[in-house]
């Protein structure tokens, strides 16, 4: 046997599961435990795009904040 993992559109799932339902010794497992939600997706595009140069700083600039706050 083989394991495969496959992306698909969520327009094409249904259509996908069904095939796949009738193939004998096939076993189908949906994992979603890791999955985002699209409108989260959606969300964080959104943001990256709206976002401008002066809203980011470095990892260094990141870890000396935090060592500030934290240490």
């Amino acid at each position: 046997m083989r394991q495969l993992t496959v992306t698909i559109p969520d327009d094409f799932y249904d259509t996908f599961i069904s095939f796949f339902k009738h193939v004998p010794d096939v076993s189908i497992n949906e994992n979603t435990e890791n999955a985002i939600p699209i409108w989260q997706q959606e969300m964080v595009l959104e943001r990256l795009k709206n976002a401008k140069p002066e809203d980011f700083i470095s990892w260094e600039d990141f870890e000396k904040e935090m060592d500030k706050k934290w240490l």
